[in-house]
């Protein structure tokens, strides 16, 4: 299953947040392929059940059974400290000690800042950084007596760089990627690494109305040095390696897959 015993990572349960489409499905189907035991997670149980049963009969799926690995969908809301202290405990009654969590969930609402709604606002604070805190302490609390654990935060090129439009889905992010450095000096003493993958435009269903956009897209094309959007599948290297052996010295980063566009003017 791997190259290198480093980055063996089978047998580990891993707990994957905002999964039930788009890139936290991607990622799940990954960590799937290496070996781990996948527990979903989103606010919505029917679309998290459909999730479970894609990844249950798809090949990788088919292996991970054959290897005693399982696919769980465990749904709660991430913006409820009560339901995310019950939701994690339920994770690990039914799955076993969590060794991976990453913390996808998120949303985005484009609107000029001038006429940002005051609910939006709140709504993406609480989907993308909120959440982030409430699932990541909860779970840090069951790592830190284990003496280890991975953290994964899915930022955004937008943790770095801007554009009109997402000023506050900007600052989500932003944030997000100050709550890894903190966490990172928090939890580092105990074990625990706090990263982060800082996605570029990707082509997901939440982006298909920019995707369809040619202006926009060629926008993106010539903005990205590989000339492309990101295909979903680009995020999972990053994610093995940071959920892997190979990491335990690389802490409070946030890895950039962009096709290079935060390296260019």
């Amino acid at each position: 299953m791997t190259s290198h015993p480093l980055f063996d990572i089978s047998g580990t349960t891993a707990l994957v947040t905002g999964s039930s489409r788009g890139i936290g499905l991607a990622l799940a189907h990954g960590l799937l392929e290496a070996g781990c035991t996948v527990v979903l997670n989103a606010r919505d149980p029917q679309r998290l059940e459909a999730a479970r049963e894609q990844l249950e009969t798809s090949e990788a799926g088919r292996r991970a059974a054959d290897a005693g690995g399982r696919v769980l969908a465990v749904p709660f809301d991430g913006t409820d400290a009560g339901a995310v202290r019950e939701g994690v405990a339920r994770v690990e009654e039914e799955a076993g000690p969590i060794g991976v969590l990453v913390n996808n969930t998120g949303m985005q609402h484009r609107q000029p800042l001038l006429e940002f709604p005051d609910e939006k606002w709140h709504q993406l604070l609480a989907t993308n950084l909120t959440s982030a805190f409430f699932v990541g302490r909860e779970v840090a609390r069951r790592m830190a007596p284990r003496g280890r654990g991975k953290i994964i935060n899915i930022a955004s090129l937008q943790s770095e760089v801007t554009r009109p439009g997402i000023t506050p889905y900007a600052a989500t992010k932003g944030g997000l990627k100050m709550l890894t450095k903190g966490m990172c000096a928090d939890l580092a003493p105990s074990g625990i690494c706090v990263n982060a993958i800082g996605p570029g435009y990707f082509d997901t269903e939440l982006t298909q109305a920019l995707v369809a956009d040619e202006q926009f897209s060629a926008w993106v094309r010539g903005r990205t040095p590989a000339g492309r959007w990101g295909d979903v599948r680009d995020l999972v290297g990053a994610l093995l390696f940071l959920a892997s052996p190979a990491s335990d010295f690389v802490n409070g980063q946030v890895v950039y897959v962009d096709g290079g566009m935060t390296c260019v003017l």
